[in-house]
């Protein structure tokens, strides 16, 4: 293509993804192939992915009448649903000519369940041996746990990220955060997969799991430990750390994060800005090594200087003096940060029912590909019509499938 066709072209365009999976981390996997520019047929069973009635979260209720959870469309925007039976001989049927002519499948179920469902890897690569096959599990294909069930607490759990922050009770991070890692992972390998089989001509099946995920994204954590023996659960306590990497208390009750390395080419400029010139000619605090020694009686000091300001006061300040801060901020503050929004990292999403809201934008930009604009989750069953029409159905034979339940 030349031009602005060019231009205007997603990455993924042609590109047919099938998914059978349910909840966020293979769905979430899929969805992100959607933003891309695949078409995304999501096959679910005549009662729906479960995550469709997941209304409860804690205290928090996310029904909305005639609506799906809030966390289903977090999970599936920019897809088509299409319900089948595949244990029904003619849902069977259609399922199979719809693999056929799918480029990528994706599914969270557990092993044994593809296995009886014949939506395994081997079943599947021999209806379409180009397939790139896509499996994600809780804690990997080998070893005693590679049937076991899994959601996200639990390979927080397992994985040592709920002692990460170095408190001593373990606390899981909310909400789907390592769903989407995992999502994120599978996406990855996809494509790598797709780039391979364009190489290649060949298909092959990739795995991700939770678990795998997890120790991937906190690989600095794994080999300090691994190879040190030391816990950097507990690095991150504010009285043993620098001031120049720590965060404090301002005046408004809002915090303020500063991260700066190397330490020596911030120190003289930090003592400044923060009015604490006296520290740079004492001489406990005169080198990195000294202060290191000395960290919680430097936090004390500074403790009291940042609270005789607001955060948006020291926001002012630091960057005068070339120094590295952001704000503490929540997730509220984040839905109205001028540089999410100047990104797309934010963006506004007009949903049918729950009306106008801001969701996550896609984090990549691409000097010429795009991005699908997001579009609300499909209902159940919405394209059920539309995709075997697309697989070259008649009505007729479409209505005797529903009529037999292969479809719904």
């Amino acid at each position: 293509m030349k031009g602005n066709k060019e231009d205007r072209a997603c990455l993924l365009d042609s590109i047919r993804v099938v998914e059978c999976g349910v909840f966020h981390a293979g769905p979430g996997a899929a969805a992100i192939l959607g933003e891309l520019g695949a078409e995304v047929i999501k096959v679910e069973t005549l009662s729906g992915d479960p995550e469709r009635t997941w209304y409860g979260l804690g205290h928090i209720n996310l029904k909305a009448p005639d609506s799906n959870s809030m966390m289903f469309e977090v999970s599936n925007p920019n897809k088509k649903s299409i319900c089948l039976d595949i244990e029904h001989a003619q849902g069977r049927q259609v399922f199979d000519e719809l693999i056929r002519t799918a480029d990528v499948f994706i599914t969270n179920l557990r092993q044994s369940t593809r296995i009886r469902l014949k939506i395994d890897y081997p079943s599947l690569a021999g209806i379409r041996p180009e397939l790139i096959y896509a499996g994600i599990s809780g804690f990997g294909p080998k070893g005693p746990l590679s049937d076991a069930g899994a959601f996200d607490p639990m390979a927080q759990a397992r994985s040592g990220m709920m002692f990460a922050t170095g408190n001593g009770e373990p606390l899981v991070m909310q909400l789907a955060v390592l769903d989407q890692a995992a999502a994120i992972s599978a996406s990855q390998a996809i494509l790598g997969a797709l780039f391979y089989r364009e190489r290649f001509g060949t298909g092959q099946e990739v795995h991700v799991s939770l678990y795998g995920t997890a120790l991937w994204l906190m690989q600095s954590n794994v080999t300090i430990r691994g190879m040190f023996s030391l816990d950097p659960a507990v690095l991150w306590a504010r009285e043993n750390n620098s001031p120049l990497r720590n965060s404090f208390l301002c005046k408004d009750g809002n915090w303020i994060m500063g991260t700066h390395h190397p330490e020596e080419r911030y120190w003289k400029p930090f003592c400044e800005a923060t009015g604490q010139s006296r520290l740079l000619d004492d001489s406990r605090f005169s080198d990195e090594a000294g202060r290191q020694q000395r960290y919680p009686e430097l936090v004390a000091i500074f403790d009291p200087v940042f609270a005789g300001k607001t955060r948006d006061e020291w926001m002012e300040i630091f960057p005068a003096y070339g120094l590295m801060f952001s704000p503490v901020q929540r997730i509220e503050d984040v839905l109205c940060d001028g540089q999410a929004l100047a990104n797309g990292y934010v963006r506004t999403f007009q949903h049918p029912v729950y009306g106008e809201g801001k969701a996550a934008g896609f984090p990549v930009h691409f000097g010429k590909a795009r991005t699908i604009a997001r579009k609300s989750a499909p209902a159940l069953g919405e394209h059920t019509r539309h995709v075997l029409g697309d697989l070259g159905y008649t009505e007729r034979e479409i209505d005797r499938l529903f009529a037999v339940k292969a479809v719904g």
